[in-house]
């Protein structure tokens, strides 16, 4: 399935689309919807979609400043922006952001399913066109063999701090900079090793330059360059995140990925390196099903995770009614940054903040339904949704029921 997520403030265009597109009998999925950029951005975070739907003008983050953060985070996604107003200014800079469509309201389902066709065939062409030539450069001993033979000198430890400027110039010969204020390594262990390492090569092509793939014994190693601190740790558990679905999709066994500590200059980079494969050695005893994420901040705080997490769990509980509560808020009233704590929290809690957060929502909604004799509309408000069709949609999506046939079934029932 294709997943796609729908950013607009208009309740009715939502709706429209919503309801309207054939979803279910299609190839797409609509995974989730948002009516601004800010709330937009931290469920994509969770939901990871392949294409986004967005509006241009919407309130605290609009189209064009959501699309700069996706391509930036996850340039792997293919944008479809949608617009009201015919101006050649908004259709430029949407270009510049690498958007693959542009379409003016209103749109027909015919109009937004050839959009949606065109844009997934483009996204598996140059999936394809990225396997081949990564084929062709294994096969023949290309620049991508030099490249990576090269990259491989810096997590070396018979490699000496002089030789860096060396290294930096050489790989500037073949197009590659590493110039950079912060650098993290990303170690990563899956099986079958090939498929996989294939996989981070095209993540890493995605990223703008800002992820560069190296193989290693048990699987592959990538680093991550950033502007600071932030930055680097951000773009690194994103990446992350991004490997550990795409690794598990195409059928990679034994998941785990760790990320080391945040150095800042080329030197270092191999201090970054030791620390994420510890944790990655480490992991490698716990190894479970489902893929593993561990940073070495994670890794060195292992006795206080739980509690962070089961503070951001309390949070959420006080908070949920609001409609504007996101993962940003939660992030930050538990000191982490927003990539590592969605990480963290998914792992330890075993469902995304998305997926909790709704959660603890409907189970609000579900006891109003059976407990009281509230209007859809006003239930829907205290279960922390704005728009009521989206609430019962929602509902009725996860629990099989409407709303009204739940409270049939269920009328002064405790829950």
């Amino acid at each position: 399935m294709t997943r796609v997520f729908l950013a607009d403030d208009e309740i009715v265009i939502r709706e429209g689309i919503r309801s309207s597109f054939p979803w279910s009998e299609t190839e797409y999925q609509l995974v989730g919807e948002a009516p601004d950029g800010e709330m937009a951005l931290s469920m994509i975070r969770d939901t990871k979609p392949d294409i986004l739907i967005t509006d241009i003008r919407m309130p605290f983050m609009d189209g064009l400043e959501l699309c700069r953060a996706v391509r930036r985070l996850m340039p792997w996604i293919g944008v479809v922006i949608l617009s009201g107003y015919d101006e050649f200014e908004y259709a430029r800079q949407a270009i510049q952001l690498g958007v693959r469509e542009y379409l003016l309201k209103p749109i027909t389902a015919q109009e937004l399913r050839q959009a949606l066709d065109r844009i997934s065939a483009q996204l598996k062409a140059e999936q394809e066109a990225r396997l081949q030539s990564a084929l062709t450069a294994r096969t023949e001993g290309s620049s991508l063999f030099l490249k990576e033979k090269l990259l491989s000198t810096v997590y070396s430890e018979d490699a000496a701090e002089s030789d860096a400027p060396h290294v930096l110039e050489q790989l500037r010969a073949l197009g590659v900079s590493l110039s950079a204020a912060r650098y993290a390594v990303v170690d990563a262990a899956f099986d079958p090793r090939e498929r996989g390492l294939d996989a981070l090569r095209e993540l890493a092509e995605n990223s703008g330059g800002k992820a560069h793939v190296t193989g290693s014994r048990t699987g592959g190693r990538t680093l991550i360059l950033g502007d600071s601190d932030p930055d680097v740790e951000e773009r690194a558990y994103d990446f992350a995140a991004s490997a550990a679905t795409e690794l598990e999709r195409i059928g990679c066994r034994d998941i785990r990925l760790s990320i080391g500590e945040t150095v800042a200059a080329p030197s270092q980079i191999l201090r970054s390196m030791k620390s994420a494969a510890h944790i990655r050695h480490v992991l490698g005893d716990h190894a479970g099903a489902r893929p593993q994420i561990v940073g070495v901040r994670d890794f060195a705080d292992a006795g206080t995770v739980s509690a962070v997490t089961a503070r951001a769990k309390l949070y959420m509980n006080e908070h949920f009614s609001d409609p504007g509560l996101m993962l940003r808020d939660v992030a930050r009233a538990v000191g982490m940054s927003e990539s590592r704590f969605s990480t963290v929290f998914a792992q330890e809690s075993g469902k995304t903040f998305t997926e909790y957060l709704t959660g603890l929502r409907l189970s609000r909604a579900m006891a109003l339904l059976a407990q009281t004799d509230m209007k859809t509309a006003r239930i829907a408000q205290e279960a922390g949704y704005n728009d009521a069709h989206y609430f019962s949609h929602l509902f009725k999506k996860t629990l099989g029921l409407t709303p009204g046939e739940y409270r049939a079934q269920n009328q002064n029932t405790p829950v």
